[in-house]
């Protein structure tokens, strides 16, 4: 079990390091520079971190996974991605670790809330809130007063989000028979 708990810990904060990088820059292609970033396409895999971890281990050790990677994933934004002499870039910093603190540890108690309904029931309703939540926090926190059409991209981040929450169900439904369930 320290293994697996380090290798989720390490994933959730790979995640929020790969996430709070990409969303400084937006997607060029079919004119979506106005309305998505790539971090929209990689965040989504910390729910399905936090969600299988839950329902293997329990919302306890799934809040320690979320701990330890707020941690980690916190530690390398400050010191790889942050530009302390760019106020988007700290405010960006902050705005991840709000949102991602609050939209995880959301997901995990609605998960625990609903693990004893159908498998997709508790994955799917945890994600879509949670991701509700974060996108909202990540996006005012980081980018309210600015030049950036947030309200924009935030739509567009949540779009995919949710869409990418559907997608995990996917690895989510094949995970569920490889680890030990609580």
């Amino acid at each position: 079990m320290n293994r697996l708990f380090i290798l989720l810990s390490f994933f959730m904060g790979t995640i929020v390091l790969a996430s709070n990088y990409l969303v400084q820059f937006p997607i060029k292609f079919y004119n979506l520079e106005d309305i998505l970033t790539y971090g929209a396409l990689s965040y989504p895999i910390a729910f399905l971190i936090t969600d299988i971890t839950n329902r293997s281990y329990g919302k306890i050790i799934a809040r320690k996974v979320v701990y330890f990677g707020f941690a980690i994933g916190i530690f390398f934004t400050l010191f790889f991605s942050t530009n302390f002499s760019d106020l988007i870039s700290i405010r960006i910093a902050i705005g991840s670790g709000i949102a991602f603190i609050s939209a995880q540890l959301l997901d995990v108690q609605i998960f625990d809330m609903l693990r004893r309904k159908r498998w997709y029931i508790a994955p799917l309703t945890s994600s879509i809130v949670a991701s509700i939540v974060d996108t909202f926090l990540f996006f005012s926190i980081s980018f309210y007063g600015t030049n950036v059409s947030w309200v924009t991209l935030s739509l567009g981040d949540l779009f995919v989000k949710l869409l990418v929450a559907v997608v995990m169900l996917i690895p989510f439904r094949l995970l569920l028979g490889t680890l030990r369930v609580a």
